[in-house]
């Protein structure tokens, strides 16, 4: 087998088209591995938002909170089910909320605006929601026009900052007292105000659009869904809180996933082609060495080989530069409109080591695919021929 350090210094010699397709090959990985990311971290952010222990209530036949209407009559009824969790009090813990979406104004200066989603919550939703905690201010006290918002969505829009207003509706103007946090979740990306000011500013008067209830543990579940369900009174559905954000996000992550494929695959080709032209032309320049190595005893499989190494090792080498590119993205935040509630959503860039994986096997297949041709171009040389040219 011919040595590794011949095809190093062959890399070497040829610099410039060296770079070029280590270029396109980096490049091939970074926007694959960012769009991989992407997903990733709409899914975990979505998917933080559930609790195993936690169900979602809806009306039956629909898919989202928006999409829902449960009398408040009811509440008491989904409250009272087997398996619901109770407080030192003796009172389940659970409660009927709103979801909305209100048009915020971009603070960015750029005149842009978006949909913010505003959930009207009770004043228990720090015992539903535990991993919940305000991090600068206070929380908002029951009945008034006090809000908290999640710290993703902060300084994002006008007037959702700590100290500033807002209106939730013309003339109903609303005071940020808090930020909280969620441990990533999608809830960072809401507003959470009182549910008696949500519901008399939008005429929603003995409704809620779900409740959320919390468990004694998750394997109540299936009895608490089928007292429910089986009450046709109610015509309700229900679904556990961690199930319900998966389908919540799998829209979004889709699309996400769709079209950083079709961009990396025109990225794809094209590196293919770099590499093939970069191996093609190293070829051409390099008839007389083929020639020596053929001459000196190595068969066509070892040229073949150490060819397509060559391609590969380059191919793997941009490959490594556009992982770690791309997990720089893991420092930045990005927004997109959630299909299911036509809000904005604010998360991270995740890393995980499946995308690792499969950036770097993405990035040696392009360089295998590129050199293969010219590799086996390279092995079918005749020893004489190639010494002469």
């Amino acid at each position: 087998m011919i040595p590794l350090r011949y095809n190093v210094r062959s890399l070497l010699v040829r610099r410039t088209t060296s770079l070029a397709t280590l270029i396109g090959v980096a490049l091939v990985v970074f926007v694959l591995a960012t769009a991989l990311m992407l997903t990733a971290g709409i899914d975990k952010t979505l998917a933080a938002s559930g609790s195993s222990d936690h169900v979602v209530v809806l009306r039956k036949g629909s898919d989202a909170e928006m999409a829902s209407s449960i009398e408040t009559s009811a509440l008491s009824m989904v409250l009272a089910g087997p398996g619901v969790k109770k407080d030192s009090a003796g009172k389940p813990i659970g409660s009927g909320e709103i979801v909305t979406v209100i048009l915020g104004d971009k603070a960015d200066g750029s005149g842009g605006v978006s949909n913010v989603l505003v959930r009207g919550v009770a004043d228990n939703v720090m015992e539903l929601r535990p991993e919940a905690h305000v991090i600068e201010g206070r929380p908002a006290r029951p009945g008034s026009d006090e809000v908290i918002i999640g710290r993703a969505i902060r300084g994002r829009f006008k007037g959702m900052d700590l100290g500033q207003h807002f209106d939730l509706k013309k003339n109903r103007p609303l005071t940020v007292v808090g930020v909280f946090e969620d441990g990533g979740s999608s809830f960072e990306s809401e507003v959470w105000a009182d549910v008696e000011t949500v519901r008399s500013s939008f005429g929603r008067e003995g409704t809620v659009t779900s409740a959320t209830v919390t468990l004694d543990s998750p394997s109540k579940h299936d009895a608490f869904k089928l007292a429910v369900e089986q009450d046709k009174r109610l015509g309700l559905e229900v679904l556990r809180e961690t199930t319900y954000y998966e389908k919540q996000s799998e829209a979004t992550s889709m699309l996400m996933a769709v079209l950083g494929w079709v961009i990396s695959v025109f990225f794809i080709i094209a590196a293919v082609i770099g590499a093939f032209i970069t191996m093609n032309t190293a070829v051409a320049h390099r008839k007389r060495e083929v020639g020596t190595l053929r001459a000196i005893g190595f068969s066509r499989r070892a040229i073949l080989m150490s060819f397509t190494l060559e391609c590969i090792v380059l191919a793997m080498t941009g490959a490594a530069i556009g992982v770690v590119l791309a997990s720089l993205m893991s420092f930045v935040r990005f927004s997109v409109i959630n299909w299911a509630s036509w809000s904005e959503i604010v998360f991270t860039f995740q890393m995980t080591p499946g995308i690792v994986v499969t950036s770097v096997i993405v990035g040696g297949m392009t360089g295998l695919l590129g050199g293969i041709i010219p590799a086996f171009r390279a092995s079918r040389m005749r020893p004489i021929d190639a010494l002469r040219a």
